[in-house]
């Protein structure tokens, strides 16, 4: 059962840490709290060494009093089991909990995350200090949701020590039994002379003159992403126990840098999915890549989730480090409204003078409240709770982009034909097109329940094991348009090459085989011919494909594969499957989408400039129109008669006018 969280209207608030500060501040935290609109924060994230300043010796004053601040003052608290930080006292007792890298090097402590997943000494003095915090706070009133631990694997996704090594064989025994011919088989270690004779010769991928095995390495990535997740359940079991009516969360990482972990495996395990977002300070257009996380944190969630981090401004671990510009605070928060968050908070509530984090910005900034943040940060709280009625509301999807970590993690791996492939570049070239026509998507797994949905597109799926090969294929067949791009569908889910040419998988349902790749070097694209717009190109990939089925869309126009199709699309059954046979510039890729969905039938949520986000969130009475304005010149968008903007709580009258830079939320009632 799913517990919820009981706060009122949308969450907003952030990290607070207290023990950063003299307590004479902490009355003021509280009242600044209020004049901001925040009801929700957490607490205790980094606070292990003084809550339990020696082994089973604990200090909980300066915990009992902020919590009772917390309470007095109306603010609900998100408290933190502090594991992500063991003390020095921990490391200096358990030298052997600390982390191995890849190269044999055992880490120091003095960071946050140095410990090794697998130490059962880590495990039992976590569960200690877990144990200790439900036992005393399960019952105070403040406490309405369990942090479990921070950003699992953020700094410490794998250790390669001897503790790993047993339980990587451990969790190896469970996936193939205790015989290792199915592991032999799955590693293909006759290649290399890499046949293992004895459970003690498997280790972790460590450090080696050549070229690892690669299905070694996948199923090293998926225990290591396994492992987290079994220190997740612990922590969350023992304060169920302790509070069966508190939800637990623990924040996700669905960002621009982080593939660690399988989040399809982790998404069901929390009450309520978090999520942690920043932007990358080189990205143009991160309004692109809020979208995207958005959508896919929502997918995961299977509707409303929370943003437990972002930041006010500028974070401190770039190397340019850049504040954002007039307006983009709000925009970004709002953005992840629009894509179905029912909470908005940032790192951290007041800023450190001291720490690796002290250049990073917060809600109270090292200005005070003589200071644009401040502003901002007041004004989105009045934002939030104008939005109050938008909790719980979801944004409905006619189209699926299909999203796997283990495809992510098995196209990375060294000698492939092209290491200039990366997954998620290839799935936000897919997806920018739908951002821009204002198209609402899902991600999904391969293997989905893809019935509600009009248009499924796998802009990189390199691994897919039979089922969700099968899946995509049965989708299309019953009347569904699927779109595939290259070097898909190449290898099973063991790494193995699917045998009798490519696109492996998915050669039936596209009508198309290839005998052979070509990538193309990163500065040499070929040219495109064809139903494509003039001066077409296509880049990173080409191969040598022919039609078995399929009609040509457009063909290479020269490069080595001069002729070739290098777009292809087949009728399957009751439906369509399109394949692109490399990746096109970012107009041709727009052009070729925007057929692909119009002949699926899909249309934008509304009609808007170019530069205008516009996201529908769905309630049981209303439909929640949020249009933002990127462009930085305003735009008036159509909405329905009887319509009501909710952050001026003004009636429209057919169009809404969002000003430069700006959000307007429209109210849309639906008939019951």
């Amino acid at each position: 059962m799913k517990r919820t969280l009981s706060v009122p209207g949308l969450a907003y608030g952030g990290d607070y840490n207290p023990e950063q500060w003299p307590e004479e501040v902490w009355a003021e935290d509280v009242r600044l709290m209020r004049e901001a609109g925040v009801n929700l924060v957490s607490v205790g994230i980094f606070s292990w060494a003084l809550l339990e300043p020696a082994e089973g010796v604990y200090d909980f004053s300066r915990l009992d009093k902020v919590l009772d601040l917390l309470h007095a003052g109306g603010v609900a608290a998100d408290l933190a089991t502090p594991t992500a930080a063991p003390p020095a006292w921990f490391f200096r007792a358990h030298p052997e909990a600390l982390p191995v890298d890849r190269d044999g090097r055992r880490l120091s402590y003095g960071s946050r995350q140095t410990f090794c997943p697998s130490s059962p000494a880590y495990r039992e003095a976590a569960l200690r200090i877990a144990g200790a915090l439900a036992e005393r706070y399960a019952d105070h009133p403040a406490v309405r949701m369990w942090h479990v631990h921070n950003e699992y694997g953020c700094h410490n996704a794998a250790c390669y020590c001897d503790t790993s090594a047993a339980a990587f064989r451990r969790w190896l025994r469970d996936r193939y039994g205790d015989g290792l011919a199915a592991l032999n088989a799955a590693w293909g270690t006759a290649f290399w002379s890499q046949w293992y004779h004895d459970w003690e010769e498997v280790l972790p991928p460590r450090a080696t003159g050549a070229v690892p095995n690669p299905t070694h390495q996948l199923d090293w990535r998926r225990f290591c992403s396994d492992e987290l997740l079994s220190l997740y359940r612990a922590e969350r079991d023992l304060l169920r126990t302790a509070a069966p009516s508190v939800p637990a969360t623990t924040n996700f990482m669905v960002n621009f840098s982080f593939e660690a972990l399988d989040y399809w495996r982790w998404a069901p395990e929390p009450d309520i999915v978090s999520n942690d977002h920043y932007l990358r300070s080189t990205d143009p257009e991160s309004q692109i890549d809020i979208a995207l996380s958005g959508d896919l944190v929502r997918s995961l969630a299977g509707g409303p989730w929370l943003l437990m981090e972002h930041s006010t401004g500028a974070v401190n671990w770039q190397p340019v480090n850049r504040a954002k510009g007039p307006g983009q605070l709000r925009r970004n928060a709002l953005a992840h409204v629009a894509r179905g968050a029912d909470g908005i908070a940032f790192f951290q509530w007041r800023q450190s003078t001291a720490g690796a984090e002290q250049w990073h910005s917060a809600m109270l900034p090292h200005a005070g409240t003589d200071s644009r943040v401040w502003q901002d940060v007041v004004r989105l709280g009045a934002d939030l709770k104008a939005l109050a009625e938008v909790r719980g509301s979801t944004v409905p999807a006619e189209v699926a982009v299909v999203w796997d970590w283990n495809a992510a993690w098995a196209l990375e791996l060294p000698a492939q034909p092209s290491g200039e492939l990366r997954h998620l570049d290839l799935v936000r070239a897919w997806y920018e097109p739908l951002w821009r026509a204002g198209v609402a998507v899902d991600f999904v797994r391969p293997d989905a329940d893809l019935s509600g949905y009009r248009l499924v597109l796998a802009p990189s799926l390199y691994l897919v094991d039979d089922a969700g090969a099968a899946n995509l294929s049965a989708f299309a067949e019953r009347g569904g348009t699927l779109a595939v791009g290259f070097h898909s569908g190449a290898v099973d889910e063991n790494c193995h090459v699917r045998l009798g040419g490519y696109p492996g998988a998915f050669r039936d349902v596209l009508g198309v085989r290839s005998d052979e790749p070509f990538p193309l070097l990163p500065d040499a694209p070929v040219g495109l011919g064809g139903a494509v717009p003039d001066g077409a190109s296509g880049r990173l990939w080409s191969e040598r494909l022919r039609p078995a089925g399929a009609e040509t869309v457009a063909s290479f126009a020269d490069g080595p594969l001069a002729g070739v199709p290098a777009v292809t699309r087949h009728g399957y059954g009751a439906g369509t499957a399109w394949y692109l046979a490399t990746l096109p510039d970012p107009d041709t890729l727009s052009a070729l989408l925007d057929r692909v969905r119009t002949e699926a039938g899909v249309e934008p949520v509304r009609s808007a400039p170019p530069g205008v986000e516009v996201v529908r969130r769905r309630g049981p009475r209303a439909d929640y129109l949020f249009v933002i304005d990127h462009t930085g010149q305003g735009a008036e968008v159509r909405v329905a008669e009887g319509a009501f903007e909710l952050l001026t709580g003004t009636e429209t009258a057919g169009t809404v006018t969002v000003a430069p830079g700006e959000v307007a939320v429209v109210r849309e009632p639906r008939a019951r």
